[in-house]
């Protein structure tokens, strides 16, 4: 039974190199926090950076003792740092949000009002998106189409990590193994009550992203295919029987040709045809190479992610 008076709040952060971001994030979210009058953690999960990002957490740390901080064992990149905040919080209800407030921290107000209403999830979903040409809205727009259209587990589209959880969902996030972690998909997979708070996204405040956005979204865009869908194999069957029957015609027509009247005509295209043959396989390989390559990450059984420290800012407490 959820306790909507008197709850902790957990805010996952995952950063890496945002030695310039992290005061601006704190100074809106603190903010926040003020008004919702709740207890609550701020997690910064961070992957080992080059700049001073640890630095200037531990500035914060030592004026807020609600800021904590983990530090990962080397660089495990945005999901296994998010994963490691979510699993490790303390909180009744946790938020995963980027530090670049591109997510505006006042929507957290939003996503906590709508999880008082019986929600045990509750995302954030894009209105726009400032700052961003339109070729990128275009393919981030048509990938979420195109992962709907081959998964089993319908994700929301435009969306992204930006959401809140409650504890019931994260102990359910606690007993999926696998090693390719797709937060976004996991959250839908899970189910529950799920809704929707519609937010403006806004331009990136401070630099450019350290995390290479572009090749982050294509790589989550293909665990969210090859994670939750098997159709890429069932249309890989289909292809093949395609195939094959188109090979059998071709083998029917080739024995015409040596008789009769066809006996001079010869079929134009081979080389072509071989090269189309050879792609088909190498296509099908690939796609079953991704398959065979996330089971054995899972059957290797692994860690995700590994803590070198998770500094909780007890200290004269």
């Amino acid at each position: 039974m959820e306790n909507y008076d008197n709850y902790l709040l957990s805010i996952v952060v995952p950063v890496y190199n945002e030695e310039n971001g992290i005061d601006p994030f704190l100074k809106r979210t603190e903010k926040v926090m003020e008004r919702l009058g709740c207890d609550y953690e701020i997690i910064f999960c961070l992957d080992p950076s080059t700049d001073h990002t640890r630095e200037v957490i531990k500035e914060n740390m030592k004026r807020n003792r609600s800021i904590k901080l983990i530090t990962m064992s080397r660089r495990f990149r945005q999901a296994a740092a998010t994963m490691a905040g979510v699993l490790n919080c303390s909180g009744d209800i946790c938020v995963v949000i980027d530090v670049d407030l591109q997510d505006p921290p006042e929507v957290i107000e939003e996503l906590v009002a709508k999880w008082k209403e019986g929600y045990d999830v509750v995302y954030a979903q894009r209105i726009d998106r400032q700052g961003e040409t339109g070729i990128r809205k275009l393919i981030d727009s048509t990938a979420y189409r195109v992962i709907n259209f081959l998964s089993s587990v319908e994700i929301p589209v435009d969306t992204a990590d930006f959401r809140l959880i409650n504890r019931r969902v994260i102990e359910e996030l606690r007993r999926m193994p696998e090693a390719d972690m797709f937060f976004r998909g996991m959250v839908s997979y899970i189910g529950f009550k799920q809704t929707a708070v519609r937010y403006h996204r806004e331009a990136r405040a401070e630099d450019e992203s350290k995390y290479n956005r572009f090749w982050g979204e294509f790589r989550m865009g293909f665990h969210g295919i090859f994670c939750f869908s098997s159709k890429p194999l069932e249309f890989v069957t289909f292809l093949g029987a395609g195939m094959t029957g188109v090979g059998v015609l071709l083998s029917i027509i080739h024995g015409l040709q040596k008789k009769g009247p066809f006996e001079k005509k010869g079929i134009s295209g081979t080389t072509a045809l071989i090269w189309l043959i050879g792609g088909i396989q190498v296509f099908a390989s690939g796609l079953l190479g991704e398959y065979i390559t996330r089971i054995y990450d899972d059957v290797k059984g692994r860690q995700r992610y590994i803590i070198d420290e998770f500094d909780e800012n007890l200290q004269d407490r």
